[in-house]
């Protein structure tokens, strides 16, 4: 009896056909992810850093993206990217954006508009000019999916939480609280023991604020997030009606990271008085964000009573305190971890599969 030849099983075409934009921390982070059981139906076929890329229609393995990208002598282009997508044959492709690039982020809604979905961890046009959020919904109209948690929350369930009550005929009326994990932690530490400058470095050591941490104490990172949630409830809000409170002091503000990191000590003084009266008063520092009726917006450091909810977080926590029309008498409480790239890598993940 003659042998029969069997015919290698073709590998079937994936589900879902994935490009990364941005290996950073978080990006690092959803590789890792992506090399687990629960990505068995992506496809990752391209991934880039803000100097390389590579690119591989037939798939790229998620922990050689580094060396990869290393060895790489292909300079950024996101057309090759997209062709990727294209090529792979899958029934849905995915840009993924773990960048903070503004130029990156004007590009979701032409992205979108061509129907490739996008799913992000990077505010800075959902949270920037009104013209680019409206930019997005129109690009949404043709059934492209704008995956944002991650904006947020670090993938706590806000955005989603708030969309649904809007479906259900809901209004948000009020929003109150903590968006940032970094400043959270920093207030939760501040009792006046340490100077202000020494938890920084600690802050920024443990990996809790970016690199250059003006980036989270200038509070524009709040107001981002403030803007996404607010434009999310149906609020126009425009990037200028926000009222920000900076705490980096003026003459701190244009200089170089290099020098800011060597001038620290500098912060403290003002934040020990405010530390100072907020004590007398019987109350502690909250940086918070806030939203009423009327619109008007705020993002600022407030002293809160030892019986305010932002009084009692813990670690990085993110606090989101919704009043709508019927969580009325008591506001709907959305609390936990808001920093962290592996959370908020999982976040990303989720709004793929959720595709």
């Amino acid at each position: 009896m003659s042998a029969v030849a069997i015919a290698p099983l073709a590998e079937p075409v994936p589900r879902t056909a994935i490009v990364l934009l941005g290996t950073g921390v978080v990006g690092r982070a959803l590789l890792t992810l992506l090399g687990t059981p629960a990505a068995r139906s992506l496809r990752l076929v391209g991934a880039a850093n803000s100097r390389r890329q590579h690119v591989l229609a037939d798939g790229v393995t998620p922990g050689e993206v580094a060396e990869r990208l290393a060895k790489a002598r292909e300079g950024r282009d996101n057309l090759p990217l997209l062709a990727a997508l294209d090529a792979a044959s899958a029934t849905r492709k995915v840009v993924v954006d773990a960048t903070a690039c503004a130029i990156e982020a004007s590009r979701h809604a032409e992205w979108l508009a061509a129907g490739y979905h996008v799913v992000t961890a990077n505010k800075a046009l959902a949270g920037g000019h009104l013209s680019g959020w409206r930019a997005l919904q129109s690009a949404t109209a043709g059934g492209a999916v704008y995956g944002d948690a991650a904006t947020v929350g670090a993938g706590l369930p806000v955005l989603s939480t708030l969309r649904r009550l809007r479906h259900c005929g809901d209004s948000l009326l009020t929003l109150e609280g903590v968006f940032s994990g970094s400043l959270s932690w920093l207030f939760n530490q501040y009792d006046g023991s340490r100077p202000f400058s020494s938890l920084l470095r600690d802050a920024r050591r443990l990996g809790f604020t970016e690199p250059d941490p003006r980036s989270d104490l200038s509070g524009e990172d709040v107001a981002r997030k403030l803007l996404i949630i607010a434009r999310n409830a149906g609020f126009a809000l425009g990037s200028d009606e926000v009222e920000v409170e900076s705490l980096v002091p003026e003459a701190l503000r244009g200089v170089d990271t290099k020098a800011f990191l060597d001038r620290l000590d500098e912060l403290d003084e003002p934040l020990r008085e405010r530390h100072a009266q907020a004590r007398a008063n019987g109350k502690v520092l909250r940086y918070l964000a806030r939203l009423n009726q009327r619109g008007r917006a705020r993002v600022g450091l407030v002293e809160v009573g030892h019986d305010h909810p932002a009084s009692r977080l813990s670690g990085t926590d993110n606090q989101f305190a919704l009043t709508t029309t019927r969580y009325h008498a008591t506001p709907l409480v959305i609390q936990g971890p808001g920093a962290g790239p592996e959370i908020t890598a999982q976040a990303l993940l989720g709004d793929v599969l959720a595709l």
